[in-house]
């Protein structure tokens, strides 16, 4: 059996965020209601996290409020049967299938 060299420390730094730590690795449900403050939104994306947010009332009065932030930093927002689906940076919604 031949020997190899596994560097367990870079391997593990390609699997954490930048700032060390673990990705959210998930996926948040939610209603886009005006109730929840935008910021919260943000941190959730700004942890790794995808959101998959039922939309009540208008989709870009909603969003404004950090919508612009979000692609500025790489995300990605899609507006889909009555849902907003938000990915962070490095997260691509594929959209190929709808055609």
């Amino acid at each position: 059996m031949s020997e190899f060299d596994l560097d367990l420390q870079t391997v593990e730094s390609h699997l954490e965020g930048e700032d060390g730590q673990a990705p959210d690795a998930r996926v948040v449900l939610g209603v886009l209601d005006g109730t929840t403050p935008d910021g919260e939104w943000v941190e959730l994306l700004e942890g790794g996290a995808v959101l998959v947010l039922k939309v009540e009332g208008d989709v870009n009065e909603r969003a404004a409020g950090f919508a612009r932030d979000v692609r500025d930093n790489g995300g990605n927002l899609i507006h889909f049967r009555g849902f907003l689906v938000i990915t962070p940076a490095g997260i691509e919604i594929d959209t190929s299938r709808l055609d």
